[in-house]
């Protein structure tokens, strides 16, 4: 797996580049004499369709012959359906007449490309993990450079097998991972959008031959076969110059066009908790002497529809574990790590959102290319609104030293304040809109959002019965001709959420531990935040944040956080002679309310937290130092975080986690 993530990450991890000029899709420059020559990388993302027929049988028994058939249906609340993210290398060779000859390989990663069948008392699934193909590609040149081809050569996949016993059974599950080997066919067409870009629309099909799957558990054979179809959308980058080498050291040019905008992020994150005093542990505790990576790959496709108006999709590869499986810390260590993990890469649409920016008068201010954001202008008076699904904190909350784990700081309660108890699903994002006024020195921000629809769980609310109202008022000054900003923020939550004192006094009752999940009833929580931001001279900033929220019921989405304060330092290495590096420096102490702190000493389990007792509570207090430098067209962090008294426990800790963050984008 680990040699699988690692030449993944090689395909995608590219230098911050330059983006091409606007006037460059109007006018694109002469083609080479030979436009599809050389070697390239790219992108694609797919939708598929198939089936899986299986024969089920005892051992030595006969077969029940049987299918699986796919796709899933997309489902907008749980961000799942029969669609794949995948990634792509090959290389050329034209001939003057047009004829093309080439070699292509790719990995793909789907998102829910499965099914199941009941035969019996048990239920029969199959998941497809990933797969990938290498193949030929025969194609000609056509009129304006468009190329048209075949292609075909060999497939593979990697798919895991579970039977689940019915209700009535005592048997565990049985899973079996199973490799298959087959061939792939398909044709497509390619499009130049620049001189380093081109657009492709592919069809594939897919064919792996039967694999036997044995369930020794239950003494059970099953024989199955797979056959995929996908319909491709992808994006190349044309590496400049003959030779086929892939040099990842080089710059990548973002795309960017009239109508078009193309970029794209890694991110590899891996920590280490040390040796540390654990007396006694719970379900939710952190672990010592334990190490974890996460991995992620992020495109921001864009699309503008007419002037000020934007729609972005975000589609993402996702992978790998916090410490602990993201537990036993309020303030967790990785901002990187999902409250979900798996240690198979797969695809999840993250954003998908449409925003117009309305120009209200005031000073034309430019607006830079970026993730999710046009080259452009815009005035300083202006209306924004932004509706679909994205995150809270894209939008509230944002720090200019101290807001995103892929570029500053990495813990929870640094880049985000702890208590504000945001509308998310397990990896962050929801739908909701939010609106934006800006006058002046001025903005006022609003928003309504979804919940999920059990505090913590992957699924948002599809009625939207539970949902979270989030308001904010920012004011930018200077002090001194040094640029700052002061935020204001709250938030009202209407969900189903349970009272910490219920859970006690039915504890009590019944003798067992606190159960939040036996108290809920539909009921209101709130919490207000401070943030300011502060230049103090150029290169040297510093940032602080605060935050209540109510204590005497359990929070919703984010973290196991009552009251908090937070405030650091972001300085650059211009000093020593490194303009490019960044060093940060921050501290936070996290706390809870009384009621709270007798919740986990009976025993209670929150969002992050519970060892099970607390009988000598303290404030959970954090301190953090990073150091940034550029490597070739990577950035390079190296991180380290001090945590005494973990998930408000005198009894456990101090703990030491290092990190090191690897990131590339362009």
């Amino acid at each position: 797996m680990s040699v699988l993530v690692r030449s993944s990450v090689a395909i995608l991890i590219f230098a911050t580049g330059r983006p091409v000029a606007a006037d460059t899709f109007r006018s694109p420059a002469a083609p080479a004499a030979l436009p599809w020559a050389g070697s390239y990388i790219g992108t694609n993302f797919a939708l598929g369709w198939g089936r899986s027929d299986w024969s089920i049988a005892p051992t030595n028994g006969p077969s029940s012959p049987s299918s699986v058939i796919f796709p899933a249906t997309f489902d907008a609340f749980r961000g799942t359906g029969s669609y794949a993210l995948g990634l792509q290398a090959g290389y050329n060779h034209q001939y003057t007449s047009g004829l093309v000859l080439g070699i292509e390989a790719d990995v793909s990663f789907p998102n829910t490309i499965g099914g199941n069948r009941t035969s019996g008392n048990a239920i029969y699934e199959e998941k497809l993990l990933f797969g990938g193909t290498i193949r030929g590609r025969l194609g000609y040149e056509l009129p304006n450079h468009w190329l048209s081809y075949v292609t075909g050569g060999l497939a593979w996949s990697y798919s895991q097998f579970t039977r689940t016993p019915d209700v009535t059974s005592l048997s565990a599950d049985s899973v079996s991972m199973i490799p298959r080997l087959g061939v792939a066919v398909g044709a497509g067409i390619e499009v130049p959008l620049t001189s380093s870009w081109s657009a492709r629309l592919e069809y594939m099909f897919t064919s792996c031959g039967n694999r036997a799957v044995n369930f020794p558990d239950f003494a059970e054979r099953s024989d199955a076969d797979l056959h995929l179809q996908s319909l491709r959308v992808g994006l190349n980058y044309k590496i400049q110059g003959s030779s086929a080498t892939l040099d990842l050291t080089k710059e990548l040019e973002p795309l960017e066009t009239d109508r078009f905008a193309f970029r794209g992020q890694a991110t590899f994150l891996s920590q280490y908790a040390a040796p540390f005093r654990a007396p006694y542990s719970g379900q939710n505790s952190l672990s010592p002497n334990q190490g974890r990576e996460t991995w992620d790959v992020t495109l921001y496709a864009g699309v503008r529809l007419w002037q000020g108006a934007e729609v972005w999709f975000n589609p993402e590869i996702d992978q790998g574990f916090g410490l602990s499986g993201t537990l036993g810390v309020a303030g967790f260590p990785s901002g990187e790590a999902y409250k979900v993990g798996s240690s198979a890469p797969y695809a999840r649409l993250q954003r998908y959102f449409f925003r117009q920016t309305i120009d209200l008068g005031g000073e034309v201010q430019k607006v830079e290319p970026g993730p999710n954001q046009f080259t452009g202008q815009q005035t300083a008076d202006r209306l924004v609104i932004t509706a679909g699904k994205f995150s809270v904190v894209d939008i509230f909350d944002v720090n200019k030293y101290a807001h995103d784990p892929r570029v500053d700081f990495m813990n929870w309660s640094v880049i985000d304040t702890a208590t504000f108890d945001y509308a998310a699903d397990a990896w962050g994002y929801t739908y909701g809109a939010a609106v934006e006024w800006y006058k002046g020195n001025w903005t006022l921000r609003g928003g309504l959002f979804d919940l999920s629809i059990v505090p913590n769980s992957t699924q948002l609310d599809p009625q939207f019965q539970q949902f979270q109202w989030v308001g904010e008022i920012e004011h930018r000054h200077n002090i001194w001709g040094q640029p700052g900003k002061v935020l204001l923020t709250g938030f009202l939550t209407r969900g189903r959420m349970g009272r910490f004192d219920d859970a006690v006094n039915l504890a009590q009752l019944t003798g067992g531990p606190a159960d939040i999940t036996a108290v809920r009833r539909y009921r209101s929580r709130s919490g207000m935040s401070l943030s300011l931001e502060q230049q103090i001279v150029p290169g040297v900033g510093m940032f602080a944040r605060g935050g209540l929220a109510n204590g005497q019921i359990e929070p919703y989405e984010f973290t196991d956080v009552d009251r908090t304060l937070a405030a650091g330092l972001s300085v650059s290495g211009k000093p020593w002679g490194r303009p490019d590096d960044t060093m940060g420096f921050a501290a936070v102490a996290n706390g809870i309310s009384a009621k709270h702190q007798e919740f986990f000493n009976a025993g209670g389990l929150g969002i992050l937290i519970g060892d099970g007792q607390l009988p000598n509570p303290g404030w959970e207090k954090i301190v953090e130092v990073y150091y940034s430098l550029p490597l070739n067209s990577w950035r390079l962090t190296f991180d380290y975080q001090f945590i005494a008294n973990p998930a408000y426990n005198r009894d456990r800790g101090p703990v030491s986690v290092a990190g090191a963050r690897l990131r590339a984008s362009f």
